[in-house]
């Protein structure tokens, strides 16, 4: 491989990049993660290609009854009492199937025109997050966090503003934490300061632009401040976000302790009265 390769190549594998070298346990997450991904193609493929066939049978049925007819009136068989006939029976079809007729084609719509998701995209629908398990023309089944799948309609999904993480680019993060209103610019400053380092430390984890602000003083004690941080990943493999931020606010508390910067709360008023016992 040439140099140009090895660059493209190495952010692949987390800590690569800092030491030249793929270790056995990057190899090993990034096999597990291509692997699911494959799987997850598999799965989306295999669905797709049921509701293709699925449209398919339905589109040669309706092909098949327009051909009928047409010969029918081709060769003369068709009379005026039987077209009367069978427009009494449409209309009574159109009435009764309407309304089945028009999900479907919202359905039909919203799985091969809008195709929001493909299986094993995590998505929110309703302020929740799922991955989704199958895809067929009228429903989609959804994983929810707890395992229990959930049958949506499409019909009903093509009115609903759905979120996916799997599509989305690198996605931001924030932590908000208070300290002491004492708190000295030069302690803010550091603070600043080695919660740059700790970013730039971990190119496989963060970008390095951030943002660490002031947001407001409450109560006259207390700063609110916010961390603002961009990962590398989005939020498709939720427990990689969790570990990560995890360890971010670990990161910050060691730092604050390190710098000596708390939070007191203010003094309470106490009032102490004294009662006499009749012993």
């Amino acid at each position: 491989m040439n140099n140009e390769e090895v660059e493209n190549v190495l952010p692949l594998f987390e800590g690569a990049v800092e030491t030249g070298r793929i270790k056995r346990k990057s190899l090993k997450n990034w096999l597990v993660k291509v692997y699911f991904e494959r799987r997850s193609l598999v799965h989306s493929l295999n669905d797709t290609k049921t509701a293709v066939d699925d449209l398919n049978t339905l589109a040669s049925v309706i092909v098949l009854i327009v051909i009928i007819i047409v010969w029918l009136l081709i060769m003369g068989f068709l009379t005026t009492q039987v077209l009367v006939f069978i427009s009494s029976q449409l209309l009574l079809v159109v009435f009764m199937f309407g309304n089945t007729a028009k999900t479907v084609f919202e359905a039909i719509i919203f799985v091969f025109v809008m195709h929001p998701y493909d299986v094993g995209d995590r998505c929110v629908i309703d302020g929740v997050q799922m991955i989704v398990e199958e895809m067929n023309i009228l429903t989609t089944v959804f994983l929810r966090y707890d395992n229990e799948k959930i049958f949506y309609p499409n019909s009903v999904l093509a009115t609903k503003p759905i979120s996916n993480f799997y599509r989305s680019p690198e996605m931001s993060d924030s932590v908000e934490f208070v300290v002491d209103v004492s708190t000295s610019i030069e302690s803010i400053g550091a603070l600043k300061a080695k919660l740059k380092a700790y970013l730039e430390s971990k190119p496989q984890y963060w970008r390095p632009y951030h943002s660490v602000l002031v947001k407001d003083i409450e109560n006259v004690n207390q700063m609110k401040m916010g961390l603002s941080v961009t990962h590398t990943i989005n939020f498709q493999n939720h427990g990689d976000k969790s570990s990560r931020r995890s360890e971010l606010v670990l990161e910050l508390k060691k730092i604050l302790e390190d710098l000596n910067i708390k939070y007191h709360l203010l003094p309470q008023e106490v009032h102490l009265s004294y009662v006499r016992s009749e012993d």
